[in-house]
């Protein structure tokens, strides 16, 4: 009996690790992939706008393929107007912002740098819940927001080829989604709605698709039609998209298999590879001493960010479930005997 189970554990830890290398590969290859496309010295596609609504518009198709044309996957129930006008259309504004000024900013900054500036998330994140009642101001995450802060800053400082119009797409792209978690956060809590990614995918994506389009016709098409860019390498930009979907899918895949502290970790992982292999692929990265040491800095700071969230999120759902436990014991106090 004892073979077969060790045989399943072992299948399983298997299958959790291959999930998680998929997730690492598909995020930092994307981010990678992104850069190559935007590059004046690589593809040469330098239209972050277009690129970013190709993408929204590639995964609603995929959606709607998958989840009414096949039904190979299914769109959870409990969506209503009040609801998509009230939390998922600011959520698909602020994914849209948040992609497009992100790689708006990998065609003025070197993608090591572009990640180490997205290590001031969580104190966006705190700042914006603080303001909208979300969280409580502490001496502890005080201590933790300076910690992150000021390694952003040794991080920043010690960037030979630092250019401030990327550092403010850059900034730009990280209030967008701190603001999105933030809406993320609302709808959970709030509306007591819960999606799984393929599901928000379905109604988040033709949401931020059209928010996407608008300033496309105004800012990026009438240059794709001056430099006749329209039928540029059309097979690496559908790529491009699948890889982008297929991203967002292993987000999916990982979620199911893992838990909040494995996807976060995975993620702090992830964040170092990108930053070490990006030295190595593309000539404008150039790393320093400084730059490493100022971004382990604020990685010690997310990390207790993360510890903290995730001991947060844990006595939350020991106290939902004591909550629960009471009302049914009062429940059965309640009912007279037979």
């Amino acid at each position: 009996m004892a073979d077969p189970i060790k045989k399943k554990m072992l299948k399983e830890e298997v299958v959790t690790y291959a999930y998680l290398l998929l997730y690492i590969a598909l995020s930092s290859g994307q981010i990678f992939f992104n850069k190559w496309v935007l590059s004046s010295k690589e593809i040469n596609f330098p239209y972050p706008l277009g690129l970013t609504l190709l993408h929204m518009v590639f995964s609603s198709v995929l959606c709607f393929l998958l989840t009414k044309v096949f039904k190979i996957m299914k769109v959870e129930e409990g969506m209503t107007i009040e609801i998509y006008t009230t939390s998922v259309i600011p959520i698909g504004a602020m994914f849209a912002m948040t992609l497009w000024l992100g790689n708006t900013a990998y065609l003025y900054i070197s993608v090591a740098f572009a990640q180490m500036l997205k290590a001031i998330m969580p104190v966006a994140v705190f700042i914006l819940g603080v303001a909208a009642g979300l969280e409580v101001m502490s001496c502890r995450m005080l201590l933790i927001m300076s910690v992150i802060s000021f390694g952003v800053l040794v991080a920043s400082y010690g960037e030979i080829n630092i250019s401030w119009i990327g550092v403010v797409y850059q900034m730009g792209g990280v209030v967008g989604e701190a603001l999105r978690l933030i809406f993320m956060e609302i709808l959970v809590k709030r509306k007591g709605l819960k999606l799984n990614p393929i599901s928000l995918m379905y109604y988040v994506s033709p949401c931020s698709a059209i928010c996407l389009f608008i300033p496309w016709i105004f800012l990026e098409k009438p240059k794709m039609e001056t430099h006749g860019m329209w039928n540029l390498q059309p097979v690496v930009l559908t790529l491009n998209s699948l890889c982008t979907f297929a991203l967002n899918l292993s987000v999916f895949l990982v979620i199911s298999h893992t838990s909040a502290l494995t996807i976060r970790v995975a993620g702090v992982v992830k964040d170092w590879v990108v930053v070490l292999l990006s030295a190595l692929l593309f000539a404008d990265t150039k790393l320093t001493v400084i730059n490493l040491f100022g971004y382990g800095i604020a990685i010690v700071g997310v990390a207790a960010y993360n510890n903290h969230k995730l001991k947060k999120e844990a006595s939350r759902r020991v106290s939902d479930d004591s909550q629960e436990g009471q009302a049914i014991l009062m429940a059965a106090s309640s009912t007279p005997n037979r």
